[in-house]
């Protein structure tokens, strides 16, 4: 099996270029009034605490030297006051900036599932599954520092580097300006270091998706039997560990990226204090400075070198995390093709159900060829259409736009003379139930799988429901009853269990619209004659769009439409099918 290696897009690296500060900062401006009450607090700690340098210079040149205890007391007790202030205003400080970047990642989370479900079919096609819970994970998770953080850092960091400058110069400007002499080759240093983890970021999220794809795919039911049936087991763990050991190399180079840079102006920092000590024995400064006001000053100078180091620091990960915002606002930027319209159209009460497909035409994403074309077919109220025709035909996608999981390109559907496109999808999924071929269940008790349906069902109506599907006894005879848990995908239960339990979800909502694609499938010829013999006396009133390959389910149908290639070839009822001698002929006979 070839092991996948992620490749950085064209695409990539232009959206992760245009990804703005200003947008990031549009997402705290919910939260502006408490980050104006941090600001406030940042500000109030960094000022109180210059108090310090000052009262240290007071206690070594005049309490200390005088043996004034009065005045060492006092200083003393002003010492330990500011620490206590300072700390407890770092509690608030903290609280109420965790609390704003929680909320924060928790809108961020909510909404790119919000958007990645009102999505279409078509994005989920082309889309793997481990890649869409990357993004929502590891690519928001990976931004929790910044966003919890940066906003406060930048602005304690700032305030007290400001403020230490200030006390600083305030106490000899020579002094500063020979501290300050770093700065410059402090910040080109830094930039440099963001710009490769930046690229690192991008590569090590890309590899993480990749990761949770394999997991995905490898560790999921059907992928652990198709690895164990096709003895793929060792190529997939190969994979898999071909893919974590490139995130160990991604890892390090993230953590290390600059490491060295980094240590050696750590070094030129703490070599500072030593130039300070010569410069205070040099001619021009010689008997100028106090003892006090050295100890002070190199005190300062090691508080400015905290901040300064801090607001490089959080330069390097604003500009790191700019891949992980890039991946997340590329999900957000998605256009929704099948989404609500702007004015939507109520249907009217009760609603009768007449479908009408009007020269419909429909193309997939990628392909030359339409899968549906000028398809136009009446079905009046309260009567049953059966498509036939050969796999591939098309009648699974009339299915898929008559739930509106796809869009026309030309023509229209309507339900009661009105557009389905002027519909709310909450409406239209009222309305239409669907029952398809590929049955998918809830890793859930059966109870609860039905109830996903109707959520304020009763227990006797999920019942009714499952009586009707022809399910119930088998249900109500397991030793949990509806309590059963159906297990990953429902395997739990066999695949004519489950397209039962399938057809009782559907049959729960009471929609005035069925559509059956191949509903019966899975199904025995008994329990397939029980079954369609309760889905003839539930559909009595209603509209039925069923899809077969097995004829005699559909000779009964008030219409059968015969269809090749997107196309209808021939429609009618069985017998006058049979007596014109066409294609439903030959596949009847």
């Amino acid at each position: 099996m070839a092991v996948r290696t992620p490749t950085v897009t064209a695409a990539e690296k232009k959206q992760a270029r245009e990804v703005s500060l200003r947008r990031i900062g549009r997402l705290f401006r919910a939260h502006r009034l408490q980050l104006a009450v941090v600001t406030a607090i940042i500000v109030a700690s960094s000022v109180l605490a210059m108090a310090s340098p000052f009262l240290l210079r007071e206690v070594i040149d005049r309490a200390l030297p005088q043996q004034d205890r009065t005045l060492l007391a006092w200083l003393v007790a002003g010492m330990v006051a500011v620490a206590a202030v300072t700390s407890a205003l770092g509690v608030v400080q903290t609280w109420i900036s965790t609390t704003v970047g929680q909320q924060v990642m928790h809108r961020l989370r909510v909404d790119v599932f919000t958007h990645l479900h009102r999505q279409s079919i078509a994005f989920f096609t082309r889309t793997r599954t481990g890649e869409v819970q990357s993004r929502i994970t590891n690519d928001i998770g990976g931004m929790q520092a910044v966003v919890t953080s940066t906003a406060t850092s930048i602005a304690s960091n700032l305030t007290t580097a400001v403020a230490t400058a200030v006390a600083m110069a305030a106490l000899s400007w020579q002094l500063s300006l020979v501290s300050l002499v770093v700065l410059p080759p402090a910040v080109l240093l830094t930039r440099r270091v963001a710009r490769m983890r930046k690229e690192i970021t991008a590569r090590r999220q890309r590899e993480l998706a990749d990761l949770n794809v394999t997991v995905e795919e490898g560790l999921s039911i059907s992928g652990v039997q198709l690895s164990k049936t096709m003895g793929t087991g060792a190529a997939l763990v190969e994979r898999f560990t071909a893919s974590s050991t490139r995130l160990i190399d991604l890892e390090l180079r993230s953590e290390l990226a600059g490491r060295w840079r980094m240590a050696a102006m750590s070094i030129i920092f703490a070599a500072i204090p030593a130039l300070i000590y010569l410069s205070a024995g040099l001619p021009p400064t010689a008997g100028t400075l106090s003892i006090g006001t050295l100890v002070a000053f190199t005190g300062l100078q090691a508080g400015l070198f905290r901040p300064l180091m801090g607001l490089l620091g959080v330069g390097v990960s604003l500009t790191s995390s700019l891949a992980l915002f890039a991946r997340i606002f590329e999900y957000l930027d998605l256009p929704v093709d099948v989404d609500d319209p702007a004015t939507p159209v109520p249907l009217p009460r009760p609603v009768r159900g007449h479908l009408r497909f009007e020269d419909v035409t429909f193309t997939y994403p990628g392909s030359e060829t339409a899968a549906i074309a000028g398809v136009s077919l009446d079905v009046p109220a309260g009567t049953s259409l059966a498509l036939v025709g050969e796999t591939g035909s098309g009648k699974s996608t009339l299915a898929a736009l008559i739930a509106r999981l796809h869009d026309p390109a030309a023509g229209r559907l309507t339900i009661d003379g009105i557009d389905l496109r002027d519909l709310r999808l909450s409406d239209l999924a009222s309305v239409v139930g669907v029952v398809s071929q590929e049955t998918y269940l809830l890793h859930t008790t059966v109870r609860e799988n039905l109830r996903y349906a109707r959520p304020d069902a009763t227990d006797a109506q999920i019942e009714q429901a499952a009586r009707a599907a022809q399910i119930h006894d088998l249900i109500a005879g397991l030793p949990d009853g509806y309590d059963t848990v159906v297990g990953s995908r429902g395997h739990r239960f066999s695949g004519g269990e489950k397209q039962r339990i399938a057809i009782a979800r559907t049959l729960l909502r009471d929609p005035r619209i069925l559509v059956l694609d191949e509903a019966t499938s899975a199904l025995d010829t008994s329990t397939e004659r029980a079954v369609q013999r309760a889905f003839d006396e539930l559909a009595r009133g209603r509209t039925t769009v069923t899809i077969a390959h097995r004829l005699s389910t559909v000779r009964d149908a008030d219409q059968i439409a015969v269809v090749d290639h997107g196309r209808i070839l021939e429609s009618g009822s069985h017998a006058e099918l049979v007596s014109v001698g066409g294609r439903y002929a030959a596949l009847a006979a």
